[in-house]
């Protein structure tokens, strides 16, 4: 069973407002299924209030490193992570400590945006669904007038939820997928 529960870490969010307005349903004619008018005529009601982030939840593991930029590059914050993401931010550390320059760009986690608390404070939402040990929290937020949506991958350990993965599906990279050698 999959659960879900959106909620905006800095004011409301619904899931329509995360992920736009659905596709219309052109094959089945189903009025129940329709996307909303929002014309002019018919503007969409305000957001439901968005459900409060519950300490330990994947969201509450993820809502640091938008407060924080830069927060998955710090060491200190492995304990986060699990394989894949951790070994290739622990490679990265190694290459930079190395001398040899950087593998990962800092704002990783604001989908190499140029940051703006403003802009993101004002725009951050996300989505949060839960499939036993697994979850994915799917953050979006505008910068610039450029939409960004990322996609964290939590698995539970030890009664915790851990990091294994990021994916910019704006971007279209995933953190597993970087070879910081």
């Amino acid at each position: 069973m999959i659960s879900m529960l959106a909620a905006g870490l800095n004011g409301g969010a619904c899931a329509q407002d995360l992920f736009g307005a659905p596709p219309p349903n052109a094959s089945s004619g189903d009025s129940a299924n329709a996307p909303a008018d929002t014309s002019p005529a018919n503007p969409p009601a305000a957001s439901a209030p968005s459900a409060p982030v519950l300490p330990g939840s994947p969201t509450a593991v993820v809502k640091p490193f938008y407060e924080h930029v830069g927060l998955e590059l710090d060491p200190a914050e492995r304990k986060n992570f699990i394989d894949p993401a951790k070994t290739v931010l622990d490679k990265s550390d190694a290459l930079r400590k190395s001398g040899q320059g950087e593998c990962l760009d800092p704002n990783m986690a604001l989908d190499n945006a140029n940051y703006d608390k403003r802009a993101i404070d004002k725009s951050l939402k996300t989505i949060e669904a839960v499939n036993g040990d697994e979850a994915k929290v799917v953050v979006a937020f505008v910068v610039e007038g450029n939409a960004h949506r990322l996609e964290w991958k939590l698995k539970k350990v030890d009664g915790g939820w851990k990091i294994s993965d990021l994916l910019s599906v704006t971007g279209e990279w995933a953190l597993s997928q970087y070879q910081c050698e």
